[in-house]
């Protein structure tokens, strides 16, 4: 499982694992595993960390916890494997892209061509059990992504951070002022319509990489 993650998170990983608060989710996790339908596949837990190494991050999307029906999580924030149906929130998501950028609207859910372009699909929880939406909260994961988000706020490269919704935002005080920060309704149906839609989010955030000598990202496929 730790030998999926890139070389850049090694130390930081290593570090936020030895505390008390990490040794005490191990120890919830082993037990759920065991007993309960987890998600995602243990595999799968530190995919966001696999995919972006920590000098290669761009842009950071914030999400909650994964998804909770059978086989949608696959480690990614937002995303959801190939030949799944699009859950809600990604379906609004590629509505705003397709809007954005006068596309066709996308049916492939995986978002793991953006996570290799330096786009972090962190979620705050990385696990939690089947049709139990946020059973994983305050077990230890927020600690440990906090400090996720603390180290990326450290690099002197900025970073593009995405904030949707309210518990996105509460993150903002863990990142530093050089950082640049994009923050919005969140895509759910519940809120999408209180400005998610319209918000440019995708264009923007390409803008201001262009403005710091980066190359944008392809969000289309």
């Amino acid at each position: 499982m730790m030998n999926n993650i890139a070389p850049g998170w090694k130390s930081i990983v290593d570090h936020l694992m030895d505390t008390p608060s990490y040794h005490q989710l191990t120890i919830f996790l082993e037990k759920e595993y065991q007993e309960q339908t987890i998600y995602p596949a243990l595999s799968e837990q530190f995919k966001a960390l696999a995919y972006t190494d920590y000098n290669a991050v761009k842009v950071c999307i914030l999400g909650q916890d994964p998804y909770h029906g059978p086989g949608q999580a696959n480690g990614l924030a937002f995303s959801v494997p190939s030949g799944v149906k699009l859950p809600p929130s990604l379906r609004n998501i590629y509505k705003e892209l397709s809007d954005e950028f006068n596309a066709p609207v996308q049916q492939d859910g995986d978002l793991t061509h953006w996570a290799e372009q330096g786009v972090l699909l962190l979620n705050t929880v990385l696990t939690v059990r089947a049709h139990q939406a946020h059973s994983h909260q305050n077990k230890g994961w927020e600690e440990f992504t906090d400090g996720i988000i603390e180290a990326l706020s450290q690099r002197e490269d900025p970073v593009i951070f995405i904030l949707w919704g309210n518990a996105a935002r509460q993150k903002k005080k863990l990142i530093q002022s050089h950082h640049l920060i994009l923050e919005s309704a969140h895509p759910s149906p519940l809120s999408a319509y209180r400005g998610f839609f319209g918000s440019k989010v995708f264009s923007t955030c390409n803008k201001w990489l262009v403005k710091m000598g980066k190359t944008p990202i392809n969000w289309l496929k």
